[in-house]
């Protein structure tokens, strides 16, 4: 027998809360079995509801009540109604207190949602609907109230006590327990919530903001930890400053915590004044972290703390309009990221994360828009399209209107709207009152799902020098949208002529005060023409990627290798790049499927070389230029994917590369060798970056003397970045180095867990025939914990999400084996048991074998008794 599906919940239906809580006080007792929560609301009739005579219902999900009184006296048994979700009073006055004191038992919480217990002590996490695993609430974004927060606890067993807001008083008690006391000056909504009660040692720091107020600034880490905080504190600090400078933004509390926990669902949760962290996204020193750890460390640090302002000050309505504080926050660290390293390098990046995740959703099943218009379990729309595509939207009116006029209008969101619960109109039409610009078709973006796809054609007329281009836009049906109206779309560009000079041109209908000729797209089919054009052009198309779109152009083998290496925006010089990379394996898949031998273009080849060749300007964009296109992109250009074909001719391209191009990388190995301390810096990042590409591409020999030379790069490592790029190449060869390198790592570092994360996903993820076999086995490895969501990612999430062919493979082993780890997880906890079922999201995709086995693992999850809603929703659409 099927679970039965879950009440479905529509934004059509939202009507305003019945009821209003101005005031939230809470007392926090932890006892050594249990823990008590007494909460006292002030609560009246919200005179915007539509029903003014509603009974109160307040949600909660696995609370013990113990007492509940109304202004003061306790109620009857027979005066309210307890379900397991809800408690339920029928008769209350337009205006009263309500007291309830509930039993929970945080030890037991594998859900790691509410307040729940890690190895040194008790944390909370609230979003999106956690706060009702610790007391009844109206837990919905848009009941925004002032905390008071009471935390009593064992002294020796809990030091350190926090919550929202500053310290108002604390105090010891005779019998070894310490209490402290917290208020939170702003109204927030009940998912911001935080507390902490744990043994932690703590890093200070201060701030001064622009206006000359001095801020504490707290670090809270595992005991023993303190010397991997320091990078923490610093992005901290920078992004306050930036924010300042940028957006003229400025911290509004005397003190600012960040909490960093090992067992937890999220990166990171930015609830008001203590955001608490996955200590994946703060612990770093040189020997413990690559450079893209400290580069995601800085990223989120500065994302958390953007949303003090989007997303706290400002939040959202309902949670359907998750994206407007996501997708906002995550452009804002996209700029952040972009100034403090590189922009080109970090526009490839977050473009090729797209590609990989987002775009493959939109084609998928799971395709929902930005603001969703349904869901059952909201845990689950926390997605690439809400955050990623939600941020190119942003991204988009910010092209549109230039860097200072988005400065006024987000000045305006914030004047109109501090302190409310408001939706993405509300930010459209702020940033288009500020500007005097219509963006009023921008929301086609919030509600429409898909991708859209864009076709240009080029006509030249050399008698009237006239250069036109024609463009069509189209988007695909996707669940319950068959039919889209044209999207609003920044077409950026340029014009090279055949030396790869830019053309100086200027459209009457391109976007002023811009960088790039930016044309903007309203409907099916448009036309612009450029005058005075001397000879045929190559056209350099979204550039900067100013739209999340697919795009196509005739061009030929000779216009990219142009665009590669001389378009002035280095996105598209990367994006050439890639375009004859995609061309080069699809032929090459092409082959391997008719049995045929592969050959690859020599122009190619020499494309490559000349990406070495130029390297010293800028190393980590030659890094990313040399990396081919993922497997997961490769994919979604097939028909039908076969893995087996993506992987071996991916594998062929870069041993091709590595032989033909020999003398080149092994000089760029040498020569761009790091001397001195270790600095994650992005001068030093990038050198090693190119280094470490040309080391994997020599490992693809699989010669003696080069495995000698990776296992002689791990070995003499100084830092994490050379240390897992050797791994990551020995563990990618069979050969008895391998088997060395990954035992003597493990002893090394075993001591350390997100090092230990690390030595799992690439075993996990290595193209190797027998890493199945190797992750079964790991998973009663003592690295490895089923409970902790990071070892799960790691191991599990790493294979089936990240080891396209192994999860793929045509037996239907790794769907097998993803299916039942899914239904171990599920009762343990189930928001990342409903993630890794994500990874079926393109079953349908694959050849009519590999689909039946897919099939019959989702079938076996769906029909798993108690199988919670998370895992129920995701299930059921992809089935659908």
């Amino acid at each position: 027998m099927l679970n039965p599906t879950p009440p479905t919940i529509y934004l059509k239906d939202y009507q305003p809360p019945p009821f209003v809580i101005s005031a939230v006080a809470l007392d926090i007792e932890l006892g050594a079995e249990s823990t008590r929560v007494t909460s006292r609301l002030s609560i009246h009739r919200n005179p915007a509801a539509l029903d003014g005579r509603a009974p109160l219902l307040l949600d909660g999900d696995n609370l013990t009540v113990l007492a509940i009184a109304l202004d003061g006296q306790t109620l009857a048994g027979d005066a309210y109604e307890l379900t397991p979700a809800h408690l339920r009073i029928p008769k209350v006055p337009d205006a009263f207190v309500l007291e309830t004191t509930v039993r929970l038992d945080p030890t037991q919480n594998t859900q790691l949602m509410g307040l729940f217990a890690s190895r040194d002590g008790y944390f909370t996490q609230c979003e999106a609907e956690g706060f009702r695993r610790i007391t009844f609430f109206l837990d919905r974004p848009d009941v925004m109230a002032r905390y008071t927060t009471t935390i009593t606890a064992d002294r020796a067993r809990f030091p350190v006590l926090l919550s929202n807001g500053n310290k108002v008083a604390a105090g010891e008690h005779p019998d070894g327990r310490h209490w402290a006391r917290f208020v939170d000056p702003f109204p927030k909504p009940c998912y911001l919530f935080a507390m902490v009660a744990a043994k932690l040692d703590v890093l200070e720091d201060s701030f001064v903001t622009c206006s000359g107020r001095r801020v504490a600034l707290y670090v809270f880490v595992e005991p023993g930890r303190l010397d991997q905080c320091g990078f923490a504190m610093a992005a901290l600090k920078r992004a306050m400053r930036w924010d300042e400078e940028v957006f003229g933004l400025e911290i509004d509390l005397d003190q600012y915590m960040i909490v960093a926990v090992s067992d937890f669902n999220m990166g990171a949760m930015e609830n008001k004044g203590l955001n608490i962290f996955n200590t994946k996204y703060v612990l770093a020193r040189a020997d413990l972290a690559t450079d893209f750890d400290f580069i995601m460390i800085d990223r989120v640090i500065a994302h958390e703390y953007f949303h003090n302002w989007t997303g706290n000050r400002v939040t959202c309505r309902d949670w359907f309009q998750l994206s407007l504080k996501e997708g906002l926050t995550v452009f804002r660290d996209q700029q952040y990221g972009g100034d403090v390293y590189s922009h080109a390098v970090q526009r490839i990046q977050e473009v090729r994360g797209l590609r990989g995740t987002q775009f493959p959703e939109d084609a998928g099943p799971m395709a929902h828009p930005v603001r969703p218009a349904s869901y059952i379990e909201i845990s689950n729309f926390y997605t690439a399209t809400v955050y990623n595509k939600g941020a190119e939207v942003v991204r988009m009116m910010h092209t549109l209107l230039g860097p200072t006029a988005f400065r006024r209008g987000m000045a305006l969101y914030f004047e109109r709207h501090d302190g409310q619960a408001v939706c993405t109109e509300d930010f459209v039409r702020a940033l288009q009152d500020a500007s005097g610009v219509d963006l009023s078709l921008m929301q086609r973006w919030y509600a429409q799902a898909g991708t859209p796809h864009v076709v240009v054609t080029a006509d030249y007329a050399p008698d009237t020098q006239r250069y036109t281009l024609k463009v069509t836009q189209s988007c695909a049906p996707t669940p319950e949208q068959a039919r889209k109206d044209p999207f609003p779309i920044p077409l950026a560009l340029g014009l090279l002529d055949a030396t790869g000079r830019e053309l100086t041109v200027q459209h009457a209908n391109a976007t002023p005060g811009t960088a790039n000729q930016v044309l903007l797209l309203t409907t099916p089919v448009q036309s612009f023409t450029f005058e005075n054009i001397e000879t045929r052009p190559v056209p350099s198309l979204l550039r900067g990627f100013s739209a999340p779109v697919t795009l196509d152009f005739d061009y030929s083998d000779d216009d990219l290798a142009l665009l590669m290496a001389h378009d002035s925006d280095p996105f598209n010089r990367w994006e050439a790049g890639q375009r004859l990379a995609v061309r080069v394996l699809l032929r090459g898949i092409a082959a391997y499927q008719a049995n045929l031998s592969l050959q690859f273009p020599a122009n190619f080849i020499a494309a490559s070389a000349r990406v070495l060749a130029d390297a010293a300007r800028d190393p980590a964009f030659a890094a990313e230029a040399l990396t081919l296109p993922v497997a997961s992109y490769l994919a979604e250009q097939m028909a039908v994917i076969d893995p087996e074909a993506i992987l071996a001719v991916r594998v062929a391209l870069r041993q091709t590369l590595a032989r033909e191009l020999r003398p080149q990388l092994e000089q760029s190995y040498l020569e761009f060798a790091v001397s001195g301390p270790y600095s994650p810096q992005p001068a030093a990042a990038g050198r090693r970056a190119l280094r470490n590409t040309c080391l994997a591409y020599l490992m693809e020999l699989d010669e003696p003397a080069l495995r000698a030379r990776g296992m002689q790069h791990l070995t003499t490592a100084d830092n994490m970045t050379d240390a897992m790029a050797a791994l990551g190449a020995l563990a990618n060869t069979e050969c008895p180095e391998r088997r060395i390198a990954l035992q003597d790592f493990y002893s090394k570092w075993q001591h350390e867990p997100l090092v230990l994360d690390k030595w799992l996903s690439v075993q996990a993820t290595s193209r190797l025939p027998g890493t199945l076999a190797e992750v079964r086995g790991l998973l009663t490895h003592p690295a490895f914990e089923l409970t902790n969501p990071n070892k799960v990612r790691a191991l599990i999430g790493s294979f089936c999400q990240g080891n396209h062919a192994g999860f793929n493979a045509a037996d239907g082993s790794g769907y097998e084996f993803t299916a039942e780890h899914i239904l171990a997880l599920d009762p343990i906890n189930a928001q990342i048991a409903a993630r890794l079922t994500r990874a079926f999201d393109r079953w349908r995709k694959f050849d009519p074998a590999r689909q039946a086995h897919a099939a019959r693992a989702l079938e076996r999850i769906r029909a798993a008794n108690a199988l919670s809603k998370d895992t129920t929703e995701i299930v059921t659409r992809l089935l659908a």
